[in-house]
């Protein structure tokens, strides 16, 4: 059985829906301390040719919580998640896909959860949905029987082997953390996956790299997208 593990991120870009797709089975890292300036709350989107930022704004987030410990920020005066929504419809509403991806974001973005990790759920298991992933998905603290007393590496490799994996396969950028001995110890493989170099059509902009799912979903047709999710190699 293939794993891979990752922290729920806000609308993450296309080579983390890779990641999913190319596993067995999917661990959303949720009961690890949240990650300040990374990816759990933000991303990016395109407009006027350029990359901005949009987040979801969040109440007491702190290094020193887990990520299933922290609230979604909640307003009597007015609904975050419409002035988001209300954002990528602007940037977006010319853009080939609009309306197809539509209903989907609204979905994503004004589910009613105020727990920050469900509502990140909600939105990983909504799009596995609409682009066909049938990786089955976990919730790291929902596990039981994994030893919550380990840490980094060791902790990945309990989850690997508490689950029966044979193969676990994580982002390029986590070649610096892991290493394949200490996976072959525990009689597991270790595999990274790349991303292959793509590019689409961006309202006739240089083509900008690394978005938002947002932005690949817009652009493109859904069939297009689900040949774009298998656009990777698995490297040791």
């Amino acid at each position: 059985m293939k794993l891979s593990i990752m922290q729920p991120y806000f609308l993450p870009y296309l080579g983390y829906w890779q990641l999913i797709h190319c596993a067995d089975t999917f661990v959303i890292y949720d009961d690890v301390n949240f990650i300040k300036g990374g990816w759990i709350n933000r991303n990016r989107y395109l407009y006027q040719g350029e990359p901005k930022y949009f987040h979801i704004e969040m109440s007491g987030a702190s290094p020193n919580k887990k990520i299933n410990e922290i609230e979604l920020f909640k307003s009597p005066r007015y609904s975050p998640g419409e002035k988001l929504l209300s954002t990528l419809q602007m940037a977006y509403q010319k853009a080939p896909a609009y309306e197809e991806f539509l209903p989907v974001l609204k979905s994503v973005i004004l589910h009613p959860e105020d727990n920050l990790a469900r509502y990140l759920e909600y939105s990983i298991r909504t799009l596995c949905e609409y682009l066909e992933i049938p990786t089955k998905i976990l919730v790291s603290s929902q596990i039981k029987g994994k030893d919550s007393s380990l840490a980094k590496e060791k902790k990945v490799i309990n989850i690997c082997q508490h689950l029966g994996a044979a193969t676990y396969i994580n982002a390029s950028g986590g070649r610096q953390l892991y290493q394949a001995e200490e996976f072959k110890e525990a009689g597991l493989n270790l595999r990274f996956i790349q991303m292959n170099p793509i590019s689409y059509e961006q309202f006739h902009h240089p083509f900008v790299p690394g978005l938002s799912i947002v932005d690949v979903m817009m652009f493109n047709p859904k069939p297009a997208v689900l040949k774009l999710l298998t656009q990777y190699t698995l490297e040791p």
